[in-house]
């Protein structure tokens, strides 16, 4: 079985960000770069599918130079290959032409079941997983909290985060499946996985390999700002009975919030 996760490099959630100089992007050059933390749940699942059924694992990304760090990290996991798509043109991409881009990836490494995280922490659009299963014209079950493939490899058992509850999807592959956390827990690599990971493929091709048109300019920043600054604390003294009264007090007259 073939089996293809789709990953995206990100900057840490822990980064400082700062607004770049024109007012309408953020300065990324100092951030720390790390795999989309949605996307790690999906290799794993991907990992686990393989020792299971067998077959190979495939990571494709879109990216910089700094995404074959990316690739590595799953290399060392236990990835069998990599794909990267390395075109400028797609820094500031709109989610259908990253879609397409995937979809081609996807076709080149030649999968039978597709993984990939339920969004990217960067943009939080959450629109990928579905366009990338419309134009692959393959089922998809998105927010999969539990999957258990069949014996036979035809298909798997998926359950979904719903609200209130779970709901569960039979689904036949080839299909797209995107990872919501408690999926699973990822593992780490091991340092057997890291030297072996230097020595693995990773396969860079461009855009017009893949027979894909430039990205349109779908989308167009206008204006970036920071939240605003946090205010201090404050406390408010005496006992229970006291600071309750204070407390009504001050979300009553000075707020006007109750």
């Amino acid at each position: 079985m073939k089996i293809v996760v789709c990953l995206k490099q990100v900057p840490a959630t822990d980064s400082r960000i700062r607004i770049s100089g024109d007012g309408r992007g953020v300065e990324l050059s100092s951030v720390d770069w790390v795999v989309n933390p949605y996307d790690e749940f999906a290799m794993e699942e991907a990992l686990r599918l393989k020792e299971k059924l067998g077959g190979e694992v495939h990571v494709v990304s879109i990216g910089g130079e700094k995404v074959e760090d990316a690739m590595r990290t799953a290399l060392a996991l236990g990835a069998d290959g990599a794909i990267v798509l390395k075109d400028a043109t797609y820094a500031e991409a709109d989610a259908l032409s990253v879609s397409r881009a995937l979809a081609a990836l996807v076709r080149r490494a030649e999968a039978e079941v597709v993984f990939c995280g339920k969004q990217a922490v960067d943009d939080d659009r959450m629109a990928v997983p579905a366009m990338l299963a419309e134009l692959l014209d393959w089922p998809q079950v998105t927010v999969a909290v539990g999957f258990e493939a069949s014996e036979d490899g035809a298909g798997a058992r998926v359950q979904r985060e719903i609200e209130g509850g779970r709901e569960v999807v039979e689904v036949a592959f080839p299909a797209v499946i995107a990872a919501q956390k408690g999926l699973n827990e990822p593992r780490y690599a091991s340092l057997k996985g890291i030297m072996a990971a230097k020595k693995k493929p990773i396969e860079v091709v461009t855009a017009a390999d893949l027979a894909l048109e430039a990205p349109g300019d779908a989308i167009e920043v206008l204006d970036v700002t920071a939240p605003p600054a946090k205010t201090g604390a404050r406390m408010i003294e005496g006992d229970a009975s006291e600071q309750v009264a204070e407390l009504v007090r001050i979300l009553h007259e000075e707020k006007k919030l109750v």
